[in-house]
């Protein structure tokens, strides 16, 4: 990329930052839409419609739909038709505040995953974000109430896929188009989506102006829009910063349960969730300021 092609660091970060708005507000949204559609229809009904859009913005680009597109695009998916799976099913069972919190631990999940995959060094650091994070959990568990309750756990559970997923993408995609990938993608969550559906009981329901709403939100903006936001602009940060910058996602979710569910968190719990949100700031905060050590080393300064 030339200078005159890269985007400015200021719209690239922008861009990042409304990407966390939008992932935040999906929490809201999805809280909503739950009460009106089951979970797994949601998550059908979300992708199918993220899948549409996609195969309009990528009529041109079908041509070069091939089978290697198609079969990283199926694996990655699946693992993002999990995530998702389990996503709906813990934002219906405990406060968005919590759930946005506990789906941040996906950072932690990453160096354990491939730590126990691929033997990579987990690091102090990182140990000490675990044990952060095993404190905070016990917290929420002994806060009172339904302590760690059922939706906790299947977000935590939430937390493991979407660091699955992300591992998923850096160890299996290439250089493919991000659009069909993303297609792909889209249409295999809603394949999962679909069967599980089928396979499972389905309560009565019916549907409001606001059910639809919520899933149309749910499928342009935290969908379609965020990828590729993601797949456009996180590639001129390390990962590093845009994993700073991802930890946002939790804050949204906090201010849209207080402001607009009237969620309320008891002090054991502020205290639980400030210490898992931190269990997944300090890694990422230590590795970026080394990355600037590194970069003041060995980058000489412009005059």
């Amino acid at each position: 990329m030339t200078d005159n092609t890269r985007p400015s660091q200021g719209r690239i970060y922008l861009f990042l930052i409304l990407t966390t708005l939008f992932w935040g507000g999906s929490f809201l949204f999805t809280k909503i839409g739950l009460r009106e559609i089951p979970p797994t229809l949601f998550v059908f009904t979300r992708f199918t419609l993220a899948t549409v859009i996609m195969l309009l913005v990528c009529a041109r680009r079908l041509t070069s739909l091939n089978r290697g597109i198609l079969k990283r695009g199926v694996i990655v998916g699946s693992a993002l038709g999990l995530t998702n799976i389990c996503f709906v099913f813990g934002v219906q069972g405990t406060s968005i505040s919590r759930a946005g919190v506990l789906n941040n631990l996906f950072v932690l999940f990453i160096p354990i995953i491939t730590k126990l995959v691929w033997k990579d060094r987990i690091g102090r650091i990182n140990m000490g974000g675990v044990a952060l994070a095993a404190l905070g959990i016990w917290l929420l568990a002994s806060s009172g109430g339904a302590g760690f309750n059922r939706g906790d756990l299947v977000s935590t559970i939430c937390a493991f896929f979407i660091a699955c997923h992300i591992i998923t993408v850096s160890k299996v995609l290439r250089d493919d188009d991000v659009y069909l990938i993303s297609m792909v993608q889209f249409a295999t969550v809603a394949v999962i989506a679909g069967l599980v559906a089928l396979v499972t009981p389905t309560p009565h329901f019916s549907v409001s102006a606001t059910g639809v709403m919520t899933v149309v939100y749910c499928a342009i903006f935290p969908t379609v829009i965020c990828f590729t936001l993601q797949n456009t602009f996180q590639r001129y940060v390390t990962p590093t910063r845009a994993g700073l910058i991802y930890t946002l996602d939790p804050v949204w979710s906090l201010l849209a349960g207080m402001f607009v569910l009237g969620e309320h968190l008891k002090p054991l719990e502020w205290l639980g969730c400030g210490l898992i949100f931190l269990a997944a700031l300090l890694p990422l905060s230590v590795r970026y300021l080394y990355e600037r050590r590194l970069m003041h080393r060995y980058i000489p300064e412009t005059t």
